[in-house]
């Protein structure tokens, strides 16, 4: 007999949702302790939501627990920027080029990119930026690799918000993310994989010269990274 899993109490939620919230824009810092008596406190709960969040926060990569040092946020350093980078160079270009041939409704990457044009600071523009890129890969007609994309997202977007802190570079991705985009909504599958996986390799080239000079994400064109249908 299969059991649904439970789901995850109101607190809990509340208190993942804030935590990576702040996470993800920058406002904790990479290294950065999160006590749970503090955090408790600071969200009128107990700490059994706490640390059910952080556990969770864990699982997903952004936290690092340690019998020793309690829970930090996860540094972001030279091996992980290059293992979420791999992947994303990997599937993100065939998953849009799937999308684009599907002739799948785009619609949401329009107004993602909309949202990060009008965005009043970093926080909602990084926030915009991770709906455009998903709005391009969840139409995908593929499920399971939709679904590996959004496990990665998080992780995806904890790098880039280190990498926007030393190395801002907005306006240049706003302005790859229209090409992007108007490639897609010409039906031209090809040149919007190429296009997306330029523009993954470049941000990294630009971020972490270091993690490109390594490995494939120095490479070009996303053709040589296709995944097999």
């Amino acid at each position: 007999m299969d059991i649904a899993p439970s789901p995850i109490p109101s607190r809990t939620q509340y208190v993942l949702e804030a935590v990576k919230h702040g996470i993800l824009t920058g406002q904790l810092r990479p290294g950065q302790p999160l006590v749970e008596t503090e955090l408790a406190a600071q969200f009128g709960v107990s700490k059994t939501p706490v640390r059910e969040a952080l556990k969770t926060l864990a699982g997903r990569g952004l936290v690092v627990m340690s019998e020793y040092k309690g829970a930090t946020v996860r540094t972001v350093d030279t091996a992980m920027a290059q293992a979420v980078y791999d992947v994303r160079l990997l599937l993100e270009p065939e998953a849009l080029r799937r999308t684009v041939t599907t002739r799948a409704d785009l619609a949401g990457a329009s107004a993602a990119l909309e949202r990060s044009d009008a965005a009043a600071d970093p926080a909602d523009r990084s926030l915009a930026n991770r709906d455009f890129h998903r709005a391009l890969y969840l139409p995908c007609g593929n499920p399971l690799l939709a679904g590996i994309l959004d496990e990665l997202r998080d992780q995806a977007a904890l790098v880039s918000a280190v990498a926007w802190q030393a190395v801002p570079s907005w306006e240049r991705e706003a302005q790859e993310h229209r090409q992007i985009l108007a490639r897609a909504l010409d039906g031209d599958a090809d040149g919007a994989a190429d296009a997306l996986h330029d523009h993954i390799a470049s941000f990294v080239r630009r971020a972490f010269p270091e993690v490109a000079a390594e490995g494939p994400v120095a490479g070009a064109g996303s053709r040589a990274a296709e995944v097999a249908p």
